[in-house]
């Protein structure tokens, strides 16, 4: 399938998703004041939204700078220091121009997914910004930085809006959540546990980053590790493990090198596992439109419930105390009359102080129908909408997620304070497919997982600076995948259209010295291709043309047949031949012309 086929089905599940929400999920939340008790009603705008990154973490654990590593260069409105220095949320988006857009716009706009943060009010809008920025990551993504998290109750209040709700909203509609941590400064506070008690229900979009690894050397380092993992089972209570990335993610010299080389392991899984976002949207928002039509399921057979327990003419608010009392007894009834899975439950003290505001009498009553069109949508227009996903890996996992969502096992053992739901899957460290693993899986796994795919978005992993020069592995798969963009040491972004080779001599010649650069699985790394390129002498910009004329098939390294492709234009150059816009046909490779389609 065709790059331009797969944008065309991904963009038909979309639509297909829109359409479902606004004609069967949207009169039953409209009917049944979900969005009183969950969540806002959903907009067009964050179903065709990019996936997004949500960073959490705090003050001073490397956040801001972990998105100006991503990004390989400032962003407007960036803030970096020892202290508290980002006071507000903001969201790094793609644009043509370099500017901050105010929290106020954003929320109006109406081709971006900010429209429920208005219920927040003015005092968290003032403390809300986009930065706009032309990047070649972001153009398939969007980053949410958030303010460091504080502790103490006069922090929280001085805030002025309420911090755990505006990151619960952010992390319900997140593809990836990503919690720093220091490895200096491994407390949690109360305001960081309250967020991530938050985001339980959640799980499989949570990674951990331990940054600034390299400030402790590898004794001290395997203890920071342990703690972190002790320290965040305690709050997040599940048998699965959490994916716990180690490294130093900024441009400074490593402080102690004897972990280098578990540096750079972690950091391509980190970078795998977020170039991996934009082919999986369509997935991740099917998954997420499961989960919503389950909860809302969920919630009508309630309303109902309590509309229904209600007397006729008197003794009203006599019977809503005592159903309020016994919360608990109805969500099993609840349970136990419509064979529903306590996982797809509300938190109940959460439930029960959103009930204190209404009247049970005016609920509505449950309306067949409705429920009927919404057991529809599981059973039919879902497995349909999957049908249409690209058949790769892409829909293999899809199948495995959302599978987990329309067949969940009956009802369990039901007690007042409901389980979280379990986590629809993990990932397994340097994985591109999750594979299967009891239980939902961990960190951890067995099996044989693929290639790790080439490093997808860091540029200034290529500083010169770094003591230890990360070695990028790539799969001649990656062709295959939509991508935020491959490393071109050179910068800018890389070409779209791999064109059509002969210099069969010419490659006998460069195998020697091919071979001194420490290619890993006959693939040189962009780190390592850099210095024999900028050795020719050529401009950045001349070079930067040259590497992605050369990287026909956009791994962001080089094998054998483009070193050699990428030398010669190199010393045509040189001589003084143009560099051609495009790559003439008979220096395309036999096996790179498949890449031509």
């Amino acid at each position: 399938m065709s790059m331009a086929d797969r944008d065309e089905a991904t963009k038909a599940v979309i639509d297909g998703l829109k359409k479902l929400y606004h004609t069967k999920l949207k009169p039953l939340e409209s009917c049944y004041l979900f969005d009183h008790f969950h969540s806002p009603l959903l907009t067009d705008s964050e179903f065709d939204s990019k996936p997004q990154v949500l960073m959490i973490g705090q003050y001073s654990t490397g956040k801001t700078s972990f998105i100006r590593y991503l990004l390989g260069r400032d962003f407007p409105g960036q803030r970096i220091g020892p202290e508290p220095t980002t006071d507000r949320f903001v969201a790094v988006m793609d644009g043509a121009d370099e500017r901050v857009i105010p929290g106020n716009a954003l929320t109006v706009s109406p081709n971006l997914p900010y429209r429920g943060l208005d219920r927040f009010g003015v005092a968290f809008l003032n403390k809300f910004e986009g930065s706009q920025l032309p990047s070649p990551v972001l153009r398939n993504i969007t980053i949410v930085d958030t303010p460091g998290v504080l502790s103490g109750e006069k922090q929280r209040v001085a805030r002025g809006y309420d911090f755990v709700q505006v990151n619960t909203w952010f992390a319900e509609r997140a593809d990836l959540i990503l919690l720093l941590f220091d490895a200096h400064k491994l407390d949690i506070s109360d305001e960081f546990r309250a967020v991530i008690e938050k985001l339980r229900g959640q799980d499989d979009k949570i990674r951990c980053i331990l940054n600034k690894a390299d400030a402790v050397d590898r004794q001290k380092l395997m203890r920071v590790y342990g703690a972190l993992m002790w320290s965040m089972g305690k709050i997040i209570k599940t048998p699965e493990v959490l994916r716990v990335y180690v490294g130093s993610f900024w441009d400074e010299p490593l402080m102690y090198d004897d972990n280098a080389a578990l540096f750079d392991m972690e950091e391509r899984d980190l970078m795998n596992d977020l170039r991996d976002l934009p082919r999986n949207s369509a997935v991740r928002k099917i998954n997420e439109l499961v989960k919503r039509c389950r909860l809302a399921k969920v919630h009508a057979y309630i309303i109902g419930h309590l509309r229904a327990q209600m007397p006729g003419m008197v003794g009203k608010e006599k019977a809503q105390r005592k159903l309020m009392q016994d919360m608990g007894s109805v969500f099993r009834a609840v349970m136990k009359q419509y064979n529903l899975a306590p996982g797809d439950f509300p938190d109940l003290e959460t439930f029960r102080s959103k009930c204190e505001e209404l009247s049970f009498a005016k609920f509505p009553k449950l309306k067949p129908k409705m429920l009927q069109d919404l057991d529809e949508v599981l059973s039919q227009d879902i497995p349909r909408l999957m049908e249409m996903l690209p058949t790769s890996d892409v829909r293999t996992r899809a199948e495995r997620e959302v599978a987990s969502l329309l067949h969940a096992p009956g009802p369990l053992q039901f007690d007042d304070q409901l389980p979280p739901p379990p986590p629809a899957s993990s990932y397994a460290p340097g994985a591109l497919v999750m594979p299967p693993m009891g239980g939902g899986g961990g960190g951890g796994g067995q099996g044989s997982p693929p290639p790790p795919l080439a490093h997808a978005t860091s540029l200034s992993a290529l500083s010169a600076a770094r003591t230890s020069v990360p070695q990028w592995q790539s799969s001649k798969a990656a062709s295959e995948a939509q991508g935020m963009g491959v490393p071109n040491p050179f910068g800018g972004s890389v070409a779209e259209e791999p064109l059509p080779w002969a210099l069969e001599e010419e490659a006998h010649y460069n195998i020697d010295k091919f071979n001194s650069l420490g290619p890993q699985g006959g693939l040189l790394a962009a780190t390592a291709a850099r210095g024999p390129l900028m050795e020719t002498g050529l401009s950045t910009d001349m070079l930067r043309v040259i590497w992605d004329l050369s990287d026909m098939d956009k791994d962001g390294a080089l094998d054998l047949a483009e070193y050699t492709v990428a030398m010669h234009l190199c010393a045509a150059a040189k001589a003084g031949d143009p560099v051609p816009a495009a790559l003439p046909a008979e220096l395309v490779p036999p096996d790179k012309r498949h890449l031509v389609m």
